[in-house]
């Protein structure tokens, strides 16, 4: 919950490949007997797609990684208004369900199937959103470097600026997040606090940190136009491989670099809250510490979700 009125709550379409299409998982609840998608409350101070995936696990033992952010769906419960953020997530493991008072039956179906079997108008509606989706590859995690005071008030080498106590705080708090997409590899621009802002995450995985010049700021002389096209290529590069990553930049490269890639996306669903699926001219500034969950189908990206 975020206030004392409005009820906060995260879910997930989890797929499957089933053949040439996708079965999608849903649960029954004994105490309402219903299907529907899985979905439970926030924990305090928790992010919203880190409970999704949570609360996925939690009630049909699905292990999953989230791909492109669905629309919300808002309804009175208990008196109370209810917001439920949802997300598509590709299934990679199960730990092997057993029934239980909260949930007491998981189904596996085709998305057609799926619709006409949930309770709730809400969850159909979800359901059609994730059918509309092209078949995602592959999800990225890109931020930009954590807060790392001033520039102005560092005395070295700009490259060698290293957080504040604000920016290690943020890269804590975004290491579990950034752990969601499973990354097998993680990149950083070579400034420092571009290293750093990956150190929790390195650590949480235990994987190392590859320095990557792609995603460097332009320095003096440089243009900035080649600095973005050629983080844009590395994404689109790192994105055909198939394999998830985890990537930090810097503020001064992620905003064209985004647009670009945006000039090769694919449709994804429309009108959804919250989640920037937009072409070129939209805002893709990045806050420090802040970043964006891509989903790409092959070298098209189907959508970006703020962090």
């Amino acid at each position: 919950m975020t206030d004392g009125t409005t009820i906060r709550a995260a879910g997930g379409v989890a797929w499957r490949p089933a053949g040439d299409r996708a079965e999608v998982c849903l649960v029954h609840r004994p105490r309402y007997d219903d299907w529907s998608l899985p979905k439970g409350k926030l924990e305090p101070e928790e992010p919203a797609l880190l409970a999704a995936v949570r609360e996925l696990a939690e009630e049909s033992d699905v292990r999953a990684v989230p791909q492109v952010r669905l629309p919300s769906v808002r309804y009175v419960s208990e008196g109370r208004p209810k917001v439920v953020d949802y997300w598509s997530m590709r299934a990679v493991g199960n730990g092997g369900f057993q029934p239980d008072t909260e949930v007491d039956a998981v189904r596996w179906l085709p998305v057609d199937e799926a619709v006409r079997l949930v309770s709730y108008p809400h969850d159909a509606l979800v359901l059609r959103a994730f059918a509309g989706l092209p078949p995602v590859t592959v999800a990225l995690a890109v931020v930009r470097h954590a807060s790392a005071g001033k520039r102005a008030t560092w005395s070295g080498p700009d490259v060698a600026r290293p957080l504040d106590v604000t920016g290690w705080a943020q890269a804590r708090r975004l290491a579990p997040l950034l752990a969601l997409v499973r990354p097998v590899r993680l990149f950083a621009a070579t400034a420092r606090r571009c290293v750093q802002t990956l150190d929790p995450l390195a650590e949480l995985l235990d994987l190392p940190i590859e320095a990557a010049g792609d995603f460097d700021e332009p320095r003096p002389g440089q243009n900035a136009q080649e600095n973005a096209l050629a983080a844009a290529g590395r994404l689109l590069e790192l994105a055909t491989t198939g394999d998830p990553v985890a990537v930090c930049s810097q503020g001064g490269v992620l905003p064209g670099a985004l647009a670009r890639l945006a000039t090769h996306r694919v449709a994804g669903p429309a009108d959804v809250p919250g989640c920037t699926a937009a072409g070129p001219d939209a805002d893709w500034t990045t806050p420090k510490g802040g970043g964006w969950l891509l989903a790409f189908a092959d070298d098209r990206l189907v959508a970006a979700d703020p962090l």
